[in-house]
Order: C-alpha cells, then structure tokens, then sequence
C-alpha cells in the first residue's frame, strides 16, 4: 500500500525522524491557512507547495513549486489541485491532483553548506537482510547515478534479528562525508530511520533528498513509503491512509471482492487458482507467444460466483485477446468450476473473445464433459502444452 508524502512525513515524525514540516490542503483556501498555520509554528516566509500523487518526479512535472507569500501559495495551489499531472512515473494521462502539501522552507541561509543525500531502506530478498542504500547524490535520479557513477551508491545490510547497530549508522554517516554536529545527526537520522521501517511493517522507505541543512540538521524532505498489505492486520490505523483514487480501480474492485488481483500490460487473461500455479501460467502464456494481462488468483473456493467476477475483472481490460483458465481442483470440485464458466459466460454475454480452459484434478473428466458440451466459445485442454497450443492459435 502506497503513501502520500504527507503520510509518509507523518511515520517518520513518530519514530523522531526528522522531517520537512508541513500540512495538507485540499482547496486554495486550505492552503493559504496552512501556510499561515506553518508560518506561525516555524517562522518560515517561504513555503513549497507540492502536489499529491503517487509518483515520483513531481517537479519535473510543475508539481512542485516556490511560493514566497501568501497570494502565491493561493495562485500556485489552485494551477496544481485539479492539473493532470504527468512524471516518468506516471502514464501519458498523469495522474490528477486532488491535494497538496505546504511545506517550510528548510534551504534557509547559515554558516555551514548545505548538501542533499539519497536514502532507502528495503529488504534485499537474495540474502534475506533488510538493506539502507544511500548515495552522496541526492534530489536526482538515483537510477541515473546508479547507471552512470555506481560507484556514489552504497548499501549497508542489517540483520532483522539484531537490528541496526551503531558502528553501522556512524559507517553511513561517515560515507557521505560528514562530520562534527551533522555527523551525530546523520547518525541518529539514520537509526530512526531504519526503525520507522521495520517499526511500521514497510517494503519501502525511500527518502530523496535527505538533506543537511545550513546549520547541520539532517532532513528528511520527502519520503515514498510502501507498506507491506501483509502486515496491516498490526497496523489497523494505517488502513484509512489508502487513497483508493490513486490505486487502479480494477485491482480496488478486485480486492473488495476477495480476489487476488494485478493488473499488467498484456493480451493474454489468465485466471488461476494459487499463486504458484498463477506464476506458472504466466510463464505458459509467454511461452506461447503472448504477454499476460493480469495475475488473478480465485483462490481455492472457485465458485460461480467468484468465477463470474473474475472475468468481469478481466474483460474490463480491451486489450485482452484470448482468456486462459487454469484450475487444479484439489478442494474444490473441477465439475464445479466448469458450471461456473459456463454460467458466468451466458451471465455475461457477448464474450467475443476465445476462452481456453484447463481443469484438473478432482473431476476434471466431468468438467471436461460440461465445456465441450456447452456450445459455447469455451475451449478444453488437457495438458500444459496442450492449452499453450490453443492459446497461440487463439493470438494467431
């Protein structure tokens, strides 16, 4: 589940991590009170004013732009609520803005330089350790550094047993060249940092710039954060944080209707009972000459019902040129899920689209018997091969 940077801000701040204070507006009048609300709590003049979205490259975009008074902060917050906006994240339609967060100036004047770092923290699924990759190379793109100066990217792995220890934090610390009074910032930074994200059961916490201020404070100045849906039954409180407007509407349908759904861009639906057969089915479709257009899981009670939404889930999508059932009945009866298919294809109606469908295990002789006998544009396949076969002269 993804978060705002607003949200994100507001994680970190619980576990003391320093960051760029703000408040979320959702019209120009809201945002001229932030501002004002801002101004009385930390004396800035200036505020950012930053657009909402789940994306990254906002103001590469327009989406995030300086404001240095209050009609400002008005004029800037009405040209983003409402825009469109486009990033390298984000498709060619953008993605509307709905709210923006007014945000104090931290780039202020003092006796020290000012420098902006990279900073995330991920699990590293090849070792099984929870990994901070920073860089010295902060405020840009950090795959471009990545691709060109690898060399500026660093990694420190932590065992989730024993946590991040101190001779780690200061090696970070010490890594992006500092010293003195931001070196024991950094160092605290760091470890906050690192405990927001095991602390909040996150996949990702990517802060980009942290910055080091004028006067050596270290500053978290955005922040992506992922949370892991695994882990959300400890963590009720964040459930009201989902945006549903920024996640896909077919995967927000999906969820809502207890199937396990992703959406990807292909041409080939695929409609599977447990993840493992899901994943070899994709590989199956691949094989056969094609891409497949979504991962869905039905689970393992593949009713009638569940069997008709899931192909309402996968004919939303045009793109889709062939549909490739594939169930192994170990519970459930494959008899079943036949008579499902066949009444969720007469429910639905003008299905123009070939549908091939492989059932095995319990009873897969009598659901065989159901989809040749229904008259209907319901292909059966035995074998793997077999159902790769009708799925490429299907394409073809």
């Amino acid at each position: 589940m993804n978060l705002h940077e607003y949200q994100g801000k507001q994680l970190l701040e619980k576990f003391n991590v320093s960051i760029q204070r703000g408040f979320v507006a959702n019209n120009p009048d809201e945002a001229v009170e932030c501002a004002k609300k801002l101004s009385n709590q930390t004396g800035t003049e200036i505020f950012v004013v930053k657009a909402q979205i789940h994306a990254g490259g906002r103001g590469k975009g327009g989406g995030v732009k300086i404001a240095k008074s209050l009609d400002e902060v008005r004029s800037i917050s009405s040209e983003i609520i409402g825009m469109n906006l486009v990033t390298p994240q984000t498709s060619k339609e953008g993605k509307l803005v709905n709210k923006v967060l007014i945000a104090e100036d931290v780039y202020y004047d003092g006796e020290g330089d000012r420098k902006e770092f990279y900073m995330s923290v991920l699990l590293n699924r090849s070792s099984s350790k929870n990994m901070i990759v920073y860089s010295t190379e902060g405020g840009v793109d950090i795959e471009a550094v990545a691709e060109n100066t690898p060399d500026l990217i660093f990694n420190e792995e932590i065992d989730p047993g024993s946590g991040i220890l101190p001779f780690q934090a200061r090696k970070i610390a010490f890594n992006l060249g500092l010293k003195g009074q931001a070196f024991k910032n950094m160092v605290k930074f760091v470890t906050n940092l690192y405990n927001a994200y095991t602390g909040s059961d996150a996949s990702l916490f990517e802060i980009n710039p942290v910055l080091k201020a004028a006067d050596d404070k270290i500053i978290a100045v955005d922040s992506k954060v992922t949370i892991d849906e695994n882990a959300l039954f400890r963590h009720s409180e964040y459930e009201s944080m989902r945006d549903l407007s920024e996640e896909n509407p077919v995967e927000v349908e999906a969820r809502e209707s207890g199937l396990n759904y992703v959406d990807l861009d292909g041409n080939v639906g695929c409609m599977v009972n447990g993840a493992g057969l899901a994943m070899a089915t994709m590989d199956l479709i691949k094989l056969a000459g094609g891409e497949p257009a979504n991962f869905l899981d039905v689970g393992g009670t593949a009713d009638s019902s569940r069997v008709e939404k899931a192909f309402r889930l996968i004919l939303q999508d045009s793109n889709v040129k062939a549909i490739l059932v594939n169930i192994f009945g170990g519970i459930v009866r494959c008899d079943r899920v036949a008579e499902g298919i066949v009444s969720a294809y007469t429910n639905l109606g003008n299905i123009d689209i070939p549908i091939i469908v492989r059932l095995q295990g319990t009873n897969s002789d009598k659901a065989k018997e159901i989809i040749d006998g229904s008259g209907l544009n319901v292909l059966s396949a035995i074998a793997f091969d077999e159902a790769a076969n009708k799925v490429q002269a299907a394409l073809n």
